[in-house]
């Protein structure tokens, strides 16, 4: 279990706050009991339908738009050759992902979006 990982390496003191997309392993009761019995950590789920909050989701897209897309796989070998190329191809020149979207901004859009729907219910 990564979670008895993580506690390990996380000095006692520490809270442990993780964020999560809403898959359902990660309300498992199990999940769950675990967090009961780790006080210090703290689950923060990324809201439905907010894949662009998820980090993955863009490389998805890129995977999709640049191998995928338009592309004609005549088995679930070629499929998965196509895709093991890309990463070979993005491998090549790793990149860190760099979290660059500005957080005051991003609530102030939040709030002016339940601003509008608001003002429409």
């Amino acid at each position: 279990m990564k979670g008895k990982r993580s506690n390990a390496q996380v000095p006692d003191d520490k809270a442990v706050h993780v964020i999560l997309d809403n898959y359902a392993a990660h309300k498992h009761p199990k999940v769950r009991a675990w967090l009961d019995r780790h006080e210090r950590f703290t689950f923060h789920f990324t809201p439905t339908s907010c894949s662009w909050l998820n980090a993955v989701e863009g490389f998805f897209a890129r995977l999709s738009k640049r191998r995928l897309k338009r592309g004609v796989f005549h088995s679930v070998v070629d499929l998965q050759a196509a895709i093991n190329r890309f990463l070979v191809d993005h491998n090549k020149k790793p990149k860190p992902f760099t979290w660059t979207a500005d957080p005051d901004k991003i609530i102030a859009a939040v709030r002016r979006g339940h601003q509008a729907l608001d003002s429409i219910q």
